[in-house]
């Protein structure tokens, strides 16, 4: 019989499946033993942060996102996750750091600090807590400020505390306008600031956009850069209107100002597209509501990326999450065709409610149940 020590792929994999069976049960208890039990084992805490709780984590969107659990449940999990993080991080280390992802610097010199914080309305605060305690692990002093930091309160923070860098995380495109407003912000006072996050794209596109002087896919890509030492170009104050010249055709704006007009309006019409709404309780219609809102929200995200692609990505994951919930896709074509004609004096709106209505038609149908052969 083989064996495994726990700081292989296949002990992580054990350990996973260890953690999520107890996450699943709500237990609080059982879950902090299989950390620690993995941890004495040999585990580095970067290992345990990284590859369980981190991909454990993910699998829990994904249960939400397959509507096999609710968001309580969810919320619960996420609570449990974070009260081990802390617990794990004021464990004693079972290892030296590896070699070379300390900071370095000079002998005799403070380590770097670094404030870790999730923009303004980014609430999905996970991530952000993970990369801090990997960075806290490899010698870094920081300041974890946690999710939904208003950018006045990260900048006085930020006079206050000396910080040499500023870690910013976002999971949802439409956070990039306020991602975009908090790193010039934070740039403007000297510091460099690296971000990470869904939100930025796969590839880091958006990093780009949003002028970031860093970009990183995961933590551990994150904290190798800050080791580095990421530093802040010279340069004049930026203007971000002048940076992203589609904003001057002025939609972006006037979409997001519309939002709760837009989504009454769009409401309203498609009760006369879809006759089975007729037929909504209250709390079908609030939920049809939301939904609505949510599509113009991601499309403001796109129009401030002048990105189709931002558009499209999002009402395909939408279709999936509402075909999971037993809701017709048809009803989903229907609003963006009745959000469309609302668009009719918006050439760039039309062009990405097009593109999303052009990905929803390639979406295969799921195939009929039958005998398996």
């Amino acid at each position: 019989m083989t064996t495994h020590t726990t700081t292989s792929s296949a002990g992580l994999a054990e350990t996973r499946e260890r953690l999520w069976t107890a996450l699943e049960a709500r237990d609080e208890a059982a879950a902090a033993d299989t950390v620690f039990d993995a941890h004495d084992a040999g585990a580095t805490t970067e290992d345990l942060l990284l590859d369980v709780i981190g991909p454990v984590q993910a699998r829990v969107g994904g249960e939400w996102a397959a509507g096999r659990i609710g968001v309580a449940q969810e919320h619960a999990v996420t609570a449990i996750q974070d009260r081990v993080i802390a617990a794990l991080a004021h464990r004693p280390p079972r290892h030296r750091t590896a070699a070379g992802t300390a900071p370095r610097r000079e002998t005799g010199t403070a380590p770097r600090r670094v404030t870790v914080a999730c923009v303004d309305g980014e609430w999905h605060a996970l991530p952000a807590r993970l990369l801090a305690e990997v960075l806290r692990s490899r010698g870094f002093l920081v300041d974890y400020l946690g999710a939904h930091v208003p950018t006045p309160h990260l900048i006085a923070h930020l006079h206050q505390t000396g910080a040499d860098a500023v870690a910013l995380s976002a999971s949802l495109p439409v956070r990039l306008p306020t991602a975009h407003a908090a790193v010039t912000a934070v740039q403007a006072i000297g510091l460099p600031v690296l971000v990470g996050g869904a939100a930025f794209g796969p590839d880091g596109r958006y990093a780009v956009l949003v002028g970031a002087d860093g970009w990183a896919p995961d933590a551990r890509a994150a904290a190798s850069l800050l080791a580095d030492g990421l530093r802040r170009p010279e340069a004049p104050p930026r203007d971000p209107t002048r940076e992203l010249p589609h904003l001057s055709d002025q939609e972006y704006t006037l979409v997001t100002r519309s939002r709760t007009q837009l989504t009454r309006q769009v409401v309203k019409e498609l009760e006369d597209a879809v006759p089975a709404m007729a037929a909504y309780t209250d709390r079908q219609r609030e939920r049809t509501a939301e939904d609505i809102a949510h599509i113009i929200d991601f499309l403001a995200a796109s129009l401030y990326a002048d990105d189709a692609e931002l558009f499209t990505g999002f009402v395909t994951w939408t279709a999936g999450i509402l075909r999971a919930r037993g809701v017709p896709g048809d009803a989903l074509v229907a609003a963006l065709d009745v959000l469309t004609d609302t668009q009719h004096d918006f050439p760039r709106a039309r062009t990405h409610l097009l593109a999303g209505r052009h990905a929803l038609t390639r979406i295969p149908e799921p195939s009929a149940p039958g005998p398996r052969s």
